[in-house]
């Protein structure tokens, strides 16, 4: 063989080898493909919408497992799922109120989720911020007082009714215990708070006229640590019973320490301990269900949406069906417990409700006559609306008869 014709050879035996080589690289020791980060925003997650699903999502202020409100609506976001049908669901838990919430809801928008919850009371600003961006989706506010009855609306429910029964069962457990002194460990000084608080005392009066109720603020939703805190506080103080309006059931767990009773709120799950006298609870799941396949059928109008018992929404744990009522509440006046099953069964009915609950005469604190016989307030009085019409005539800027704590300056 000339030098050439080997050189040749030689040539094409090394390119053989090498291309070899390169096909018979182990996948170990190729490059790796990039996989997609998620979308982070202020911390958090941003989920992903399904293509040729109608997408919702939910922004929760605290875990969907608090035990409490956060976890009430987000078995609301699961009956969504289980009952609309070509449905996607996810959710945001821990979501603080203010700019990190707008920044969390306006991510979601961009990803294209079609219905956006917003579920707590500081979220509604954020929540108009961002309707106006993303005209073609719907932001349901639970809580608020705003709308543009376009593409943002509010929702919540009357839940001064139960609130009010379940002052009725306080006041009758607190007379019986020959302690008539209750406490109430509101969290926001927001018009909710005043017409759940007076809701409570108007109950307790009915079934115990000598009774009391001081009220503590703590200034926080979910706060566990803070709550037991407050709750132990009150008790400490004389109360006899405590309600809460915060989101864990921590007010029964003190209750149970201490001896006495704790009405927990929110959640139907919420009243377990031993010292647990009842639960106003929300049932959101029917509710939601409603308002996502009227969004998708387009008969749903963005507003102000204010639904009563008789929707569903609503409960007093011991009282609906399948519910066996506390100890606490066995132990009452049979006359007592009978009324107030027949007054849920009313609200299931349509026949009694939050106006009811605050039809006159009804006297302030200070023993100023503020609603007369055979009046009752109106929405507006409420939650001082001021985009539903005019001025409230009897507007809940009072503490009712009872109370004794001062009036806060209202947020």
């Amino acid at each position: 063989m000339n030098r050439s014709v080997w050189t040749r050879s030689l040539a094409l035996v090394v390119i053989a080898a090498f291309v070899l080589a390169a096909c018979a690289t182990p996948a170990a020791t190729q490059q790796p493909k990039e996989t997609p980060t998620p979308e982070q925003v202020g911390g958090f997650q941003i989920p992903e919408v399904q293509a040729g699903k109608f997408n919702v999502a939910m922004v929760l202020i605290g875990p969907h497992d608090d035990g409490g409100w956060s976890q009430a609506h987000y078995e609301g976001l699961e009956y969504i799922q289980k009952n609309v049908p070509n449905v996607h669901t996810a959710y945001i838990e821990n979501v603080p109120e203010g700019a990190d919430s707008e920044q969390v809801f306006r991510a979601l928008s961009r990803k294209g989720f079609n219905l956006i919850f917003g579920t707590s009371f500081g979220f509604m600003d954020a929540m108009e911020a961002v309707a106006n961006e993303f005209p073609d989706i719907v932001y349901i506010h639970i809580s608020g007082y705003k709308s543009n009855e376009k593409n943002f609306g509010n929702l919540f429910g009357g839940m001064e009714t139960m609130k009010y029964l379940a002052g009725m069962l306080a006041g009758a457990r607190a007379k019986m215990d020959g302690n008539t002194k209750l406490g109430y460990m509101a969290t926001f000084a927001i018009p909710e708070e005043l017409r759940l608080g007076n809701a409570i005392a108007l109950g307790m009066r009915k079934t115990c006229p000598e009774c009391t109720m001081d009220v503590r603020w703590i200034n926080t939703w979910h706060d566990p640590v803070k709550e037991k805190e407050a709750a132990a506080s009150l008790f400490d103080a004389g109360a006899q019973v405590v309600f809460t309006g915060a989101d864990t059931p921590a007010v029964a767990d003190v209750a149970t320490e201490k001896g006495k009773w704790g009405v927990t709120y929110d959640w139907v799950g919420s009243c377990k301990a031993e010292r647990c006298l009842t639960a106003p609870y929300w049932n959101w799941g029917p509710v939601y269900a409603k308002i996502t396949q009227g969004v998708i059928d387009k008969t749903y109008k963005p507003g102000w949406d204010y639904f009563d018992a008789d929707s569903g929404g609503l409960g007093l744990y011991g009282f609906m069906e399948g519910q066996t009522p506390t100890k606490g509440v066995s132990e009452l006046p049979p006359e007592v417990v009978n009324e107030v099953k027949d007054l849920v069964a009313k609200s299931f009915k349509g026949e009694f409700n939050r106006f009811s609950v605050f039809t006159g005469p009804i006297k302030d604190n200070t023993g100023k006559e503020i609603v007369p016989a055979g009046a009752h307030l109106e929405q507006i009085d409420l939650d001082q609306f001021p985009e539903m019409g005019s001025g409230c005539k009897y507007c809940m800027k009072w503490w009712a008869e009872g109370i004794t704590a001062e009036l806060p300056q209202t947020q």
